[in-house]
C-alpha cells in the first residue's frame, strides 16, 4: 500500500487552498493574504511542509464582541485551515491503514486530507464530516475538481456518522478535550481513534491514539505533538492553558507518553502511567 507521502506528492495541496488565506498581521491579529497581491508568499505558505494555512476566520467566542473588529483582524481566530502536511502525514501513517479499511474523518476542512485518504483507500471507503455547510460544499467542489468523491457529510462531527458505521479508523482533525462516546460506538473492536488533544493534560497539546475494545470501551496513550484548532463545541477559555501548565509542573513535568485516556459509555478518565492513577482537573470547567 502507498504511503501518505506518496499520496500527498500525487495530490497538490494548492488545489484545496483558496486564493485568500489569513496570516498574523503587525499586531498579531489575523489579516488576509491575497494570492493576487503576494503570489510568492502565498505559494511559499502552501508549499511548506510545516505550515498550517488558515483558510477561514471567525470571531473568537472567548473574546467580548465589542472588542472584535473584522477590518483590523482584532478578535479573529482561525476557523478552518489546511493542516501542516508533516503532521497530516504523521497522523495518516499512525492510522496503520490497509486496503479495504473504512475511515471516518471528523473535520473535512478544505478536503485535502479526505483526498489523500481517498487516494490511499478508494473514495468509497472514506467518509468525512464537516459542521460548516459552506466549508463542506467548497470541499466537495475541490474534491470533484480533481476527480475524487468521498462522502462529505454536513453535520456535527461529535455525532460521528452512524449511517456508514462501523469504521476501522476514525481520524479527527480538530482538537478535543472530551471524546464523544459516539466515536467509540461507531468503531469496530480493534479499531483506532486518532484525536489531537486540547492543552488540558499536557502543554504540548499531544495526539491521542485510542484502541476500541470488545467490551465497548476505548483506551490509549498520547503519542506525539499535534497542535490543532478545537472542535467547535470544545473551545477553551484562555485560563485553561495556564491551569494545565501549573498542574503539569506540579506533577513533575511528565512526558506526554505517560498520560493516557480511557473512554466508556459513562464518561472518560485521564490518567498518568496507569488507569488506576487518574488526573484530577483534566476535564476543563466551562
Amino acid at each position: 500500500m502507498k504511503t501518505a507521502a506518496e499520496a500527498m506528492a500525487a495530490i497538490p495541496r494548492e488545489q484545496f487552498v483558496p486564493d485568500v488565506v489569513y496570516v498574523p498581521g503587525p499586531d498579531h491579529w489575523l489579516v488576509p493574504l491575497r494570492r493576487s497581491d503576494e503570489p510568492a508568499l502565498w505559494r511559499r505558505l502552501v508549499e511548506s511542509d510545516d505550515e498550517a494555512v488558515i483558510t477561514k476566520v471567525g470571531l473568537d467566542p472567548t473574546v467580548p464582541a465589542e472588542v472584535c473588529d473584522p477590518v483590523s483582524g482584532r478578535g479573529l481566530v482561525a476557523a478552518v485551515s489546511s493542516s501542516s502536511p508533516r503532521i497530516m502525514a504523521r497522523m495518516i501513517n499512525e492510522l496503520d491503514l490497509s486496503s479495504g479499511m473504512r475511515v471516518l474523518e471528523i473535520g473535512t476542512g478544505t478536503g485535502y486530507n479526505a483526498a489523500v485518504l481517498a487516494y490511499l483507500l478508494g473514495a468509497q471507503n472514506v467518509i468525512s464530516v464537516e459542521i460548516d455547510p459552506e466549508v463542506a460544499e467548497e470541499a466537495r467542489k475541490a474534491l470533484a475538481k480533481i476527480g475524487y468523491s468521498p462522502t462529505v457529510v454536513t453535520g456535527d462531527g461529535e455525532d460521528g456518522y452512524m449511517r456508514c458505521a462501523p469504521y476501522d479508523r476514525i481520524m479527527v482533525t480538530a482538537a478535543a478535550h472530551t471524546v464523544p462516546y459516539a466515536w467509540v460506538e461507531q468503531t469496530r473492536p480493534g479499531g483506532m481513534i486518532l484525536v489531537p488533544w486540547a492543552p488540558t493534560v499536557h502543554p504540548d497539546a499531544p495526539l491521542l491514539r485510542l484502541t476500541v475494545r470488545d467490551d465497548g470501551t476505548a483506551d490509549g496513550r498520547f503519542i506525539a505533538k499535534a497542535g490543532f484548532m478545537p472542535l467547535r463545541a470544545q473551545h477553551l477559555l484562555p485560563r485553561v492553558s495556564h491551569e494545565t501548565e501549573e498542574r503539569w509542573t506540579k506533577a513533575g513535568c511528565p512526558d506526554y507518553p505517560r498520560y493516557g485516556v480511557t473512554v466508556t459509555a459513562e464518561g472518560q478518565r485521564v490518567w498518568l502511567d496507569s488507569p488506576a492513577n487518574p488526573v484530577s482537573g483534566a476535564v476543563p470547567r466551562g
